[in-house]
């Protein structure tokens, strides 16, 4: 993957990833009170384990796992296979989405250094596979807990428009970028309440459900990609 040029300012070689530490340390320190309560919500309601993980493609397309509260149950049929997403989400897991609370975790995965605070947001494994060569290029960076996908649609956009967004977000990274898209991240978030990942959506449609819906790949180059993100998953 090409590098942008933005590699060479001192914010995204330096200050870009010091803020993370100290911002993510700070909020851990300052809202552990936070974690608890809702640790101990997740506990209550939806039982153990209370965090959930997942692999995602990080910088550089490392593998990474990211955390997040548990939204939904385990609830499986008479078969022991677990229903559907829309049926194991909860009103409750609704709300932790809605006011991205269940983000939170995510403070540990900038800490150590997966992820930071303003970035393309990490998809699954199963997506990047799907992406051209010039839209992987979003892994040139770290991937963030909101980004500029994030603040202008969200998903309201189609995956081209959102990828485009990334691209755009990392051929130009800002301090004062940086600033404005946590501002507008605030307001949908916590006065709007429209989250930062799926909102009301149990889950959002795969790129590659994406593409193969609309014709845009067949069915053999889906099958073929969908074996490769699991073989990178292992």
């Amino acid at each position: 993957m090409e590098k942008t040029d933005t590699y060479n300012s001192f914010y995204t070689r330096y200050s870009k990833r010091f803020l993370d530490i100290v911002c993510s340390l700070l909020a851990i320190l300052a809202f552990s009170w936070l974690y608890l309560i809702i640790a101990l919500l997740v506990r209550w309601k939806l039982g153990s384990p209370i965090l959930f993980t997942q692999l995602r493609p990080g910088k550089d397309e490392r593998i990474f796992k990211m955390y997040k509260f548990r939204t939904m149950t385990d609830a499986r049929d008479e078969k022991g296979e677990l229903l559907p997403d829309e049926v194991r989400l909860t009103p409750f897991g609704k709300w932790l989405r809605a006011t991205s609370l269940d983000e939170l975790p995510e403070a540990f995965n900038i800490l150590k250094g997966d992820m930071s605070i303003i970035g393309p947001r990490p998809q699954l494994v199963r997506d990047m596979v799907f992406m051209t060569n010039e839209q992987r290029k979003r892994h040139t960076v770290r991937p963030g807990l909101s980004g500029l996908a994030q603040v202008n649609g969200r998903n309201d956009i189609d995956w081209e428009d959102k990828l485009a967004w990334d691209l755009k977000y990392i051929k130009k990274i800002t301090f004062l970028g940086d600033v404005k898209i946590i501002f507008q991240t605030v307001l949908k978030a916590f006065i709007k309440q429209e989250g930062i990942t799926e909102g009301d959506m149990a889950t959002a449609e795969d790129f590659g459900d994406y593409l193969l819906n609309r014709g845009k790949v067949d069915r053999e180059k889906y099958d073929e990609l969908q074996r490769q993100a699991k073989r990178l998953c292992k």
